[in-house]
């Protein structure tokens, strides 16, 4: 039995919005990672089965390892088609905003989806959610948008709608959200729905591998050179840190996704609780925050790089040069000793 987190006004809101039009446009931050492409998919699928229009315009490309799922071909990149999607934005009768939970996110889509007069639905996992959608349906204790979509398709009476190439996508969101079930996934009703997804005919051990272990041989050389040459570890503070220049990137053939899940391998460290992950882009500092126990990723991430997340798994973003960067989290290491782990 899974509990109903999703207020019933909201299921109900949800569900009359929805079956009153017929064009419905599905948008995701930029840099989409495999819960904003499964909960996007999963959606789009659902919406195909009960014959609306749907469409999935994402701002940037998604990683080449997401391929394989069910729908990918059919995205729009908000970044390389920009007329067509914002004559879609124009016409769209109602927008899905999935997977952020500030207009901000969306970078150059911002604009085009703000001002569309189409009704925006928000359904995220994020702490803080802005006002831009009239319905909000945000629950930062659930582990995974795709899971919250799994949720509110059920919820909505529409079980039965959610058909394999849907289900592939739920699990993955899930998956990839929670570092293949390794943080924010110890409750009970994950698995649960984990088992109702088998049932549809996912397999789970086939998506691991796509996902997981489909990477190219540069990724691996840039993964060895990033432990051996770049991982900086500090054991008072129970901390590490990876970083990686442009200049770095582009002597291993950088492409999208091949720093995914590069910040969770110091946490395999004894005495690491605390990992952080930064690689320049094109006009500011990526970084990617992971902890383990009690330590929050989030409040560093908040405090620091005008991000946030979950306690464990956080993202933000830094406008200094990569040493400023480094330097800023150096200095304010000491600032967070008291929530380590002991």
């Amino acid at each position: 039995m899974i509990s109903k987190i999703i207020a019933e006004d909201l299921i109900t809101k949800v569900s009359k919005a929805i079956n009153k039009v017929d064009k419905i446009a599905i948008v995701v931050h930029v840099g989409p990672d495999g819960d904003a492409m499964g909960s996007s998919l999963a959606l789009w699928h659902y919406l195909m089965t009960i014959e609306k229009e749907p469409v999935v315009i994402v701002p940037t490309a998604f990683a080449s390892f997401l391929n394989w799922m069910p729908g990918s071909e059919q995205v729009l990149v908000y970044e390389s088609n920009k007329e067509k999607a914002d004559a879609i934005f124009a016409s769209t009768e109602l927008i899905f905003a999935l997977d952020f939970n500030t207009a901000s996110r969306m970078a150059m889509m911002k604009d085009a989806v703000i001002n569309s007069p189409a009704p925006k639905i928000m359904v995220d996992h994020h702490l803080h959610p802005d006002d831009f959608a009239k319905i909000t349906i945000s629950y930062p204790e659930i582990s995974s948008t795709s899971e919250l979509i799994f949720r509110l398709i059920c919820r909505m009476g529409d079980f039965s709608k959610i058909n394999l190439a849907c289900a592939d996508c739920i699990y993955t969101g899930m998956m990839t959200d929670t570092g293949g079930f390794t943080y924010n996934s110890n409750k009970q009703e994950i698995y649960t729905i984990i088992s109702e997804l088998i049932k549809i005919g996912v397999d789970k051990d086939d998506i691991y591998r796509k996902v997981f272990n489909t990477y190219s041989a540069d990724r691996l050389r840039l993964m060895g050179f990033c432990l051996y040459e770049k991982m900086k570890v500090y054991p008072q503070y129970r901390a590490a840190l990876i970083t990686l220049s442009s200049k770095e990137l582009q002597k291993f053939n950088f492409t999208n996704g091949d720093a995914e899940g590069f910040v969770n391998i110091p946490l395999s460290i004894a005495g690491v609780d605390f990992s952080v992950f930064m690689r320049e882009d094109t006009d500011k500092i990526k970084i990617s925050l992971r902890s383990q126990g009690t330590f929050p990723a989030n409040k560093v991430s908040t405090d620091l790089f005008n991000g946030g997340g979950h306690l464990n798994a956080a993202g933000g973003e830094s406008y200094l040069s990569l040493a400023e960067t480094v330097s800023k989290f150096e200095e304010a290491l000491p600032n967070y000793k008291d929530f380590l782990e002991v």
